[in-house]
């Protein structure tokens, strides 16, 4: 979710729950929409579901009793968590590892406040008769995985096409023939000690201070893989006379973003102009913390893609652009599938990523993702 919800929390109103199959729920609350899936044992996966349930109708209530401080800009060295519940205290802490790091020292919990009840809600099913599990909470994904399973995730670069982040097995079929047109497809494999995705961007839900169209977060959960995407997706950003940008407290008055200028529309960039707001992204990407959980980020705008692999940083440059159109390396398997085409690595730290340049490899052309 991007920095600086728009959410409105309203412990008034009603959870309710919809069945969608034996193993797929569909549980809402105001703002908090999602689509919970289980796999395993079918008595394991029934009482998953119903303390997930029992879960689900406390988590509004606990936010809003927190809200005033989940809305406060975290002090870049506070260290001392202030909030109480534990989905409030995940936000707190997630958002509190770049506090330090931002340029402008501005970060609220609610940057990763989807994330953080994917997050919460995933403990339900942390049983060993489910072997696989997931929630997604409007394109923020946390993921229980067991050995030999995996899961497919689909993105767009335009979130209006389609739901960025869709998880293609369960969705796909259910999707019209037109919205079922994705940019690309990654692969979570078990081996991999990535357990959550997140997207932000300006077109997305929630407010953002950048111009990016998407940036996907595969992380180490779901909490700091949103707080990550809402920082990363605000540094693609430009100096641009036809960039639109308002208070976020016109838009929407108790905004925790104040009177921060959000963006609302973006004219059409040249080339070089995507590129340089795409590598302000980049950079902000390699300067997160080590312990942030980010391990692959995928940033997008116009029509270029960037792709950075915080995991595989070791490896020569050749080798790891091999990686990056989708073979497996033993140690670390690699998340990609098939990338759309205009597709730039950055997968290398900054000294890695211009001796790429050099060689030519920073323009490899990556095929389209199989409709």
């Amino acid at each position: 979710m991007a920095l600086g919800s728009d959410e409105e929390f309203d412990p008034i109103m009603t959870a309710h729950r919809v069945q969608l199959s034996d193993q797929k729920w569909h549980f809402q609350h105001g703002p908090i929409d999602l689509i919970i899936q289980a796999e395993g044992d079918p008595c394991a996966v029934e009482m998953a579901h119903a303390h997930a349930w029992n879960r689900f109708q406390n988590v509004l209530n606990e936010l809003v009793a927190e809200l005033p401080t989940l809305k406060t800009a975290i002090e870049p060295g506070a260290r001392q968590n202030p909030c109480l519940g534990e989905t409030a205290r995940q936000m707190w802490q997630a958002a509190q590892a770049h506090a330090s790091l931002l340029p402008n020292g501005f970060i609220t919990p609610m940057a990763c406040v989807a994330g953080a009840v994917a997050q919460e809600m995933l403990k339900s099913y942390a049983h060993a008769s489910i072997s696989r599990a997931w929630i997604n909470n409007g394109g923020d994904i946390a993921l229980h995985l067991t050995p030999g399973t995996h899961v497919d995730i689909a993105w767009v670069t335009h979130p209006e096409r389609a739901i960025v982040s869709s998880l293609l097995e369960s969705a796909s079929a259910m999707l019209p023939h037109s919205l079922r047109t994705v940019d690309g497809q990654f692969r979570v494999d078990h081996r991999m000690s990535v357990r959550g995705v997140a997207t932000s961007g300006w077109r997305g839900r929630s407010f953002s201070l950048g111009i990016a169209d998407s940036v996907t977060v595969l992380g180490s959960n779901a909490t700091q893989a949103d707080a990550a995407a809402s920082i990363i997706a605000n540094a693609v950003n430009l100096d641009h006379p036809g960039i639109v940008r308002q208070r976020a407290s016109s838009i929407k008055d108790d905004s925790d973003l104040g009177d921060k200028a959000v963006t609302v529309a973006v004219p059409d960039l040249n080339a070089q102009d995507v590129s340089k707001a795409l590598e302000a992204g980049v950079d902000q990407a390699w300067s997160l913390r080590e312990d942030c959980g980010v391990q692959y980020v995928i940033l997008c705008l116009a029509d270029q893609v960037r792709f950075v692999d915080r995991v595989n940083t070791h490896l020569p440059s050749r080798l790891g652009m091999r990686t990056f159109v989708g073979a497996h390396e033993p140690h670390a398997p690699s998340p990609v599938q098939a990338w759309p085409t205009a597709v730039q690595p950055a997968r290398q730290s900054p000294a890695h990523r211009e001796q790429a340049r050099h060689t030519g490899y920073s323009n490899l052309q990556a095929r389209r993702c199989a409709q």
